[in-house]
């Protein structure tokens, strides 16, 4: 009777845990890229999102150019201004400025006092966005780093269910056992790797939302501090202090001009991540994201769930025939041994052929788990103590040597039903896909419109300044030579 059992289980065991090659599905039906890579002497970049490869990277940070370009300008604009006021100065260019009415005096402060309130407003939407767009991009890093504490728990829970087999099996199979260890130290150093590269990841996705939301804080309320400032001197009439800020704003106006070529990037980033993420979902073999995830592909993940399945479907029902021989060499009646024969049938948790699919809730009431089965074969069971190998007339056959290797085994077949769910997890990258279907549906449209709003309003606020800066200039040069009273915009009659 347990001959077979000793036979299959390490059967059933190599299936498993031999390893697999990975077929990895070919990207061919999703839309490649096509963006000039600096990298490649701005070559496009024909290929598909990839976070692993460098050109994918330096693509998408391109994307932002115009960000960047218009913080370079502005800051060569400044360095000619300069070099503009100092020439001037030095051979003594009469820069006089022309007599203008009281009432275009105003207008100017007038246009002055607009935008600054103007630029005031979309700081507070800068600042609001930023934290709008960081916390969302917090919860995704914690969404997707969640997915990686599952898999690890789902592999602890497989490396503890294998441990405990080879606990049971060890005295009866050693080889078994070896190939049990084996595997269950490769899958501990898979769960050890998985951890290192996320802790690892973990910090440099923390650092660099620290970085940019700290950055973008920063430079945002300097600027509005400054704004301010620009505003209160102009009516003080500190001509240095005014000069001074005046400065201080120009480079703070490249600054936010490259925020808003790196927020565009960002939004460039969170566009390509989504749409992956939507067509992972739709075609699953067939994307780029595919090739970056450490999973089989569903054929051979299908394949590999099959085969045990019919391993064990099998072993179940040769169990019950070996069962039902039992109990005719018993010569059972209702009458004489009623407990024991309601246990004569065990739970076989699988369809049948083809698919095998693992169904625990397909058992009848008066079936019993395979680990239970040691139950049935206690009360057949002769107690050591018995010499003469014959208890209960003849009734109790089994010695209780074999009923703890058949204890052993039937226990070891029902720790593998038992994780078999976790197995289909990890062969399928279910623990994957749950995530990025979560970030898919509940994550990706609201970090669109935040990373949408910190990239417009950014450039808003770009715009405001340097509106701002032209006319603190026009207005430090019409104020210049001319006296004013404490708060007035009028100057003095001379």
């Amino acid at each position: 009777m347990f001959k077979s059992n000793r036979i299959l289980l390490p059967l059933i065991l190599i299936l498993i845990f031999l390893p697999k090659p990975f077929s990895l599905g070919s990207p061919v039906q999703e839309q490649s890229l096509n963006r000039p890579d600096p990298s490649q002497k701005f070559r496009p970049y024909h290929g598909y999102y990839d976070v692993r490869n460098l050109h994918y990277w330096t693509s998408a940070v391109f994307t932002g150019v115009h960000g960047y370009a218009m913080a370079g300008f502005w800051i060569l604009c400044g360095f000619g201004f300069g070099i503009f006021v100092m020439v001037s100065k030095n051979l003594n260019v009469d820069s006089a400025s022309t007599e203008h009415s009281d009432s275009y005096n105003c207008i100017l402060v007038f246009i002055l006092v607009l935008f600054t309130s103007l630029v005031i407003i979309v700081s507070g939407i800068v600042l609001a966005a930023n934290r709008s767009y960081h916390r969302r991009a917090w919860k995704l890093k914690q969404t997707l780093l969640g997915g990686v504490d599952d898999a690890r728990r789902t592999i602890r829970r497989v490396t503890g269910a294998m441990n405990e087999m080879h606990q049971r099996l060890y005295p009866y199979d050693e080889t078994m056992c070896f190939r049990l260890n084996s595997t269950s130290i490769k899958l501990k150093n898979e769960s050890e790797t998985i951890r290192r590269i996320a802790a690892k990841n973990r910090h440099s996705i923390d650092l660099a939302l620290r970085i940019s939301y700290g950055t973008t804080a920063g430079v945002v309320s300097i600027s509005l501090i400054t704004v301010v400032a620009a505003l209160v001197l102009l009516l003080l009439h500190w001509r240095p202090g005014f000069i001074m800020i005046i400065f201080i704003c120009w480079f703070l106006t490249a600054l936010c001009w490259a925020l808003a070529g790196f927020h565009f990037f960002l939004h460039t980033f969170t566009e390509d991540t989504c749409a992956a993420l939507d067509g992972f979902e739709q075609s699953p073999k067939n994307n780029s994201l595919r090739s970056i995830l450490p999973c089989v592909n569903h054929v051979s993940a299908d394949s590999i769930m099959i085969e045990i399945g019919s391993g064990i479907h099998s072993f179940v029902n040769e169990l019950n025939k070996k069962i039902t021989k039992l109990d005719g060499l018993m010569g059972l009646d209702d009458q004489h041994e009623e407990p024991l024969r309601k246990f004569t049938k065990v739970c076989n948790p699988f369809s049948g052929a083809p698919e095998y699919k693992f169904d625990p809730g397909r058992c009848s009431k008066d079936t019993i788990p395979i680990g239970e089965i040691s139950e049935v074969l206690e009360k057949i069971t002769c107690p050591r103590e018995n010499s003469a190998g014959i208890c209960d007339g003849g009734r109790k056959f089994l010695s209780e040597a074999s009923f703890i290797m058949a204890q052993a085994y039937t226990l070891s077949i029902q720790g593998l039903i038992n994780v078999l769910p976790d197995l289909q997890r990890l062969t399928h990258c279910s623990f994957i896909e749950e995530t990025f279907s979560d970030v898919l549906h509940h994550q990706c449209r609201p970090l669109r419109v935040s990373v949408r709003l910190l990239w417009s309003s950014m450039v808003s606020l770009s715009i405001g300044m340097m509106v701002l800066e032209v006319g603190w200039i026009a207005k430090a040069y019409q104020n210049k030579g001319r006296s004013f009273s404490m708060g007035s915009i009028i100057p003095k009659a001379i």
